[in-house]
């Protein structure tokens, strides 16, 4: 059964892997990996997995591996299922899988999504009433779609028999958990260092790299501005409330951004802004006008001109370029 103890004698936990087509490989290998060597290290079988997709036969990965599947209609009886996707959000609406998901949610099979996979489990319904999380660059399109599902910041979440993950390495952690609880603590830290992975961290723990070393800056003042940037694109701060908000006068700040990054403050804002316009245009399928707002730009007329200064392109250009 699902979170039941493996022994000698125990038959193998069964676990699904449900791809959608530009699928994170990544998030996939850093799931299905910890099965194998935990199989290797115990030296029997404590897992059996497949792969699973909505109609079968091949299947292409977000950096374009093709990996062979089982269709739903033929898959084998599972204990745990996880939904794997990336960054092709809207095209995960497949009514078979949903049917799919409704079933094993009924006959109680655990289920659980990587990176964006969760926007299926939503769609399907069986989300609903759980905490969830996703990766960080989705967390408000899924906030927006499904506004009466509570979403964290975690880099997983167990709420009961659904299991989300915000994908990437973070679905290493998960599936160590998974197996110190089925197995022992001491197996998983085992394949922790099999992998080079340093530590099994814990679900709270954040999702993006801390801003000082994502920048290389220590000064905390700074720091703390650019998360007030990034936390507000679509109605942006003037720069004299960011520097009173941080302990700074203005004065003070533009000196500290013209020596971290060579630019007045006002731009490197206008920089945070554009970097998530060009992030919405490869990944969504937004207009113009929603991505100028959400970005905090007056028109897709000011996004645009904006985006030509820095890109060297159009905004149509650059989504006909994804």
């Amino acid at each position: 059964m699902p979170g039941s103890r493996v022994s000698s004698t125990a038959a193998p936990t069964r676990i699904g892997f449900l791809v959608f087509p530009e699928f994170s490989m990544m998030a996939l290998a850093s799931a299905s990996e910890p099965l194998r060597a935990a199989n290797r290290l115990r030296g029997e079988a404590c897992y059996d997995w497949t792969l699973l997709s909505s109609s079968g036969g091949p299947v292409s990965s977000s950096s374009g591996f093709m990996l062979d599947t089982t269709a739903v209609a033929q898959a084998p009886a599972l204990d745990r299922l996880f939904v794997v996707a990336s960054l092709n959000i809207a095209g995960m609406r497949d009514a078979e899988v949903v049917r799919y998901l409704k079933r094993l949610a009924v006959s109680g099979v655990t289920l659980g999504a990587l990176s964006n996979g969760s926007f299926m489990l939503a769609r399907a319904g069986v989300l609903s009433g759980h905490r969830c999380t996703l990766h960080w660059e989705s967390l408000r399109e899924f906030s927006e779609e499904f506004p009466t599902i509570q979403v964290c910041r975690e880099i997983y979440v167990r709420d009961r028999n659904r299991w989300t993950c915000a994908g990437g390495t973070a679905a290493m952690d998960l599936m160590l958990e998974q197996v110190s609880e089925d197995c022992d603590g001491q197996l998983a830290a085992d394949i922790a260092e099999q992998f080079l992975h340093g530590r099994i961290r814990q679900p709270q723990e954040t999702q993006r790299m801390q801003i000082q070393w994502r920048y290389g800056i220590a000064d905390k003042r700074v720091n703390a501005a650019i998360l007030l940037m990034e936390e507000h694109l679509e109605t942006p701060l003037e720069i004299q409330e960011i520097a009173a908000r941080c302990h700074l006068s203005q004065r003070h700040m533009e000196r500290l951004w013209h020596q971290h990054f060579d630019m007045a403050p006002q731009r490197f804002y206008v920089s945070v802004r554009l970097k998530e316009a060009q992030r919405l245009l490869k990944e969504s399928t937004e207009s113009l006008a929603s991505i100028a707002m959400r970005c905090g730009f007056a028109s897709p007329s000011h996004l645009g001109s904006s985006y030509r200064r820095a890109f060297g392109r159009s905004p149509g250009e650059e989504r006909r370029l994804k």
